[in-house]
């Protein structure tokens, strides 16, 4: 990340209280506790908890909660309509200061990360392309409109280390890592044209690291405990570097602890 002895120009400063937060991906593990602490720390006039069913996560934290209201909104990121629905009803209260995606596909029931070419399918290439870059893509079509002129503003997508293709020594997980790859072309892409309308405002790719999530699971072993986040250590991080973003990181690609990661 850029240092944070820069020019003073650079400098972001907090995410306006006065802006609203939007968590797409609400309902899994890591998008229910970014909520949990926007909650408790109440900066924002209003957070919008955006996933499948609509809801908002349960239980919650009391602390705060008198200070910003949490709104569920119903969004299917397959589905443009539902994305361009969503992100109506959120105008209707104002501008928003912060975006984060916090969805993902690596596997599920349907498939799961292919270990060689022989596994490749245009299905699951497809699902994991709609899913994992161009849902977050129309997203952004349709919330970067709404960022706050005024002040200070984030669009954060979570993304992954094995998208980097000068990073890839392994090989395998072909769908995932060319998703996660297309997706940090096209937040590098948008953060080009975010700037020329809204010049404080900042688009990144996130990788939080192995989170103890469903998602991340069946890849745990051998993963260091250390190494292993819970959903509450990973929000505390992408929460930290959302805090020190600058404009100059726009477009990067930046892991949980704030190193830049190379395309």
């Amino acid at each position: 990340m850029a240092s944070t002895e820069i020019d003073h120009d650079h400098r972001l400063g907090p995410l306006s209280a006065l802006g609203n937060a939007v968590i797409i991906g609400s309902s899994g593990g890591i998008g229910q506790a970014l909520v949990r602490a926007l909650a408790v720390k109440a900066r924002f006039k209003r957070v919008y908890c955006l996933n499948r069913a609509g809801q908002t996560p349960s239980p919650l934290p009391q602390t705060g909660l008198t200070q910003t209201e949490l709104t569920g909104l119903a969004i299917d990121l397959t589905k443009e309509d539902s994305i361009l629905h969503a992100a109506e009803q959120v105008a209707l209260q104002g501008p928003v200061s912060l975006v984060l995606v916090a969805t993902g596909l690596l596997q599920d029931g349907e498939q799961s990360p292919e270990k060689t070419m022989r596994h490749l399918s245009s299905d699951a290439l497809m699902r994991a392309f709609q899913i994992n870059a161009v849902g977050p893509a129309l997203v952004a079509k349709h919330f970067l409109p709404l960022m706050s002129r005024e002040g200070r503003s984030v669009f954060a997508a979570l993304s992954a280390r094995v998208g980097s293709i000068s990073d890839n020594r392994s090989g395998g997980w072909y769908s995932y890592r060319a998703a996660k790859a297309a997706l940090n072309m096209l937040i590098q892409t948008l953060a080009l044209e975010h700037a020329r309308k809204f010049p404080l405002g900042v688009c990144v790719g996130i990788h939080p690291g192995t989170v103890d999530t469903n998602l991340s699971k069946p890849f745990q072993r051998g993963v260091p405990s250390e190494r292993l986040f819970s959903p509450e250590l990973s929000a505390a991080h992408i929460l930290r570097l959302v805090q020190d973003l600058t404009t100059a990181d726009s477009g990067g690609l930046f892991a949980w602890d704030g190193t830049r990661i190379a395309p």
